[in-house]
């Protein structure tokens, strides 16, 4: 489990949606680095999505790389397979890179529960954030915006101001052994 704060990201090599395998290195420009634990069929993924391109696309400019990372059990959760995150994403017009998975390492690695759940890396990809996007499912009722006010933090090497929250979504869906 890699969630405790100081923790390195871990190493990757996924295939992603826009058909090209993407690892850690892939990002090494990227001042900030964004993990989110997401999938297809959860609605709380669903309600936040719309909010996660918002941000991925406002701080791309800034250095901010954002990808969600689906690691869903596919034979229990099909609506989670590879060829429905290509839908997906095509139909949503995700501005973030989102990657499949399918043997369940990084979501160990980094000891993920839910979806969505954000894990933040500086530039020494070193973790700063971990938690919910912001804290209300409904856009309208938020009033603290984790991600946003972590990453501006973190961009202007501080410390965000709120460092750890509860992540709130669905399960990870893990494949039964």
């Amino acid at each position: 489990m890699s969630t405790a704060l100081g923790a390195e990201a871990p190493q990757f090599d996924l295939p992603g949606v826009d058909g090209q395998n993407h690892s850690l290195d892939s990002y090494a420009e990227a001042d900030v680095l964004v993990l989110v634990q997401s999938c297809n069929h959860c609605p709380y993924v669903q309600a936040w999505e719309g909010r996660l391109s918002a941000i991925a696309s406002d701080y791309a400019d800034r250095g901010v790389r954002v990808l969600a990372i689906n690691s869903n059990d596919v034979v229990s959760h099909p609506e989670d397979s590879f060829e429905e995150m290509q839908k997906r994403s095509r139909g949503q017009g995700f501005t973030f890179d989102y990657l499949y998975d399918e043997p369940q390492t990084v979501a160990q690695s980094l000891g993920a529960e839910r979806t969505p759940e954000v894990f933040v890396y500086d530039r020494d990809r070193r973790l700063r954030y971990h938690g919910a996007i912001d804290d209300n499912r409904d856009e309208t009722g938020v009033s603290q915006r984790y991600l946003r006010d972590a990453l501006d933090a973190v961009l202007a090497g501080q410390d965000p101001p709120v460092a750890e929250t509860p992540p709130v979504g669905c399960t990870v869906k893990w494949r039964s052994s």
